[in-house]
């Protein structure tokens, strides 16, 4: 029965019996027969079969919410009993990309060699994701956590900034003080809302609404297009140690804005998890390493 669960779990998250066949080490006839068997015991069809594509029954969507949980339970029991006491297995992880590309990346050679046992998936997004139907064990996310149900834990703090170029001050002119933002062009992150900046005014924090003809959902294409002239826009300090916006600062082509106004001061970075995912062997040691290279 618990092959036949963990079977039913890799082909829903794989997508395929032949991709679930090289997760859990048979081969595509025996998946199907586990999947079959399973079919077979609780007199429900899993799944919609067609030569294009697999999806599921509402009876095996309902099965599926209930046996990931039984699955991911089992393994974080058999990590716990190991005699090795070695994190091994695919960590999963969710991470805005501004973080993964700028920070995260370089260190994952890192980590890797400190776990030889883990292999890792890493899904970019500034896009906040559901955990639990993505199938992600830890996610890096920036700012309030509103989803109550999740373990968030701080590893870093950072700074955002504004820029915009040259070209686009000469032509709408510079602003001095935040609520001159209202008569700007700024470029916002579709993942952000609501759509408003933070701003440090006589040591409080000062919310001011921004708006613009261009709104995008990575942080990347906001920097390329502000390169360009297309408004003004916010992002990180790591982002701002990119390449790109590096060579454009040194260049000349972005400039600083509002720099006496510090935006969004001491904006933390968590990794967040499922509840008692933190049991896991390799969650821990992936946000033990997090605190220990960004220490907070």
């Amino acid at each position: 029965m618990e092959q036949d669960l963990r079977t039913f779990v890799s082909v829903v998250e794989r997508g395929s019996f032949t991709s679930a066949a090289d997760d859990v080490g048979l081969t595509p006839s025996a998946v199907s027969k586990s999947v079959a068997r399973l079919e077979d015991r609780l007199g429900v069809r899993m799944f919609h079969r067609t030569t294009r594509k697999l999806s599921l029954t509402p009876e095996g969507n309902q099965f599926y919410i209930r046996a990931k949980d039984i699955v991911s339970a089992i393994k974080e029991a058999e990590e716990e009993i190991s005699t090795s006491r070695l994190p091994k297995g695919v960590l999963r992880i969710n991470c805005l990309t501004g973080f993964a590309l700028h920070e995260l990346a370089k260190f994952l050679p890192e980590f890797m060699e400190q776990n030889p046992g883990i292999n890792v998936e890493l899904g970019i997004t500034d896009r906040v994701v559901d955990l639990l139907d993505e199938s992600v064990d830890v996610a890096i996310r920036s700012g309030t956590i509103t989803n109550q149900s999740l373990i968030a834990r701080k590893f870093a703090t950072f700074e955002r900034r504004l820029y915009a170029a040259p070209s686009y001050l000469k032509k709408r002119g510079t602003p001095q003080t935040p609520s001159d933002l209202a008569n700007h062009d700024c470029i916002v992150l579709a993942t952000r809302p609501p759509r408003t900046w933070t701003f440090l005014i006589n040591g409080e924090k000062v919310e001011q609404t921004v708006s613009g003809r261009i709104v995008v959902n990575n942080i990347e294409a906001a920097l390329r297009i502000a390169i360009d002239g297309g408004g003004i826009t916010q992002f990180p300090e790591f982002v701002a140690r990119s390449m790109v916006a590096r060579s454009a600062l040194e260049h000349g082509s972005l400039v600083p804005v509002l720099e006496d106004y510090h935006a969004d001061a001491e904006i933390p970075l968590y990794a967040v998890y499922p509840p008692g995912r933190y049991r896991s062997l390799k969650i821990r040691a992936f946000i033990d390493f997090l605190v220990g290279k960004f220490s907070c």
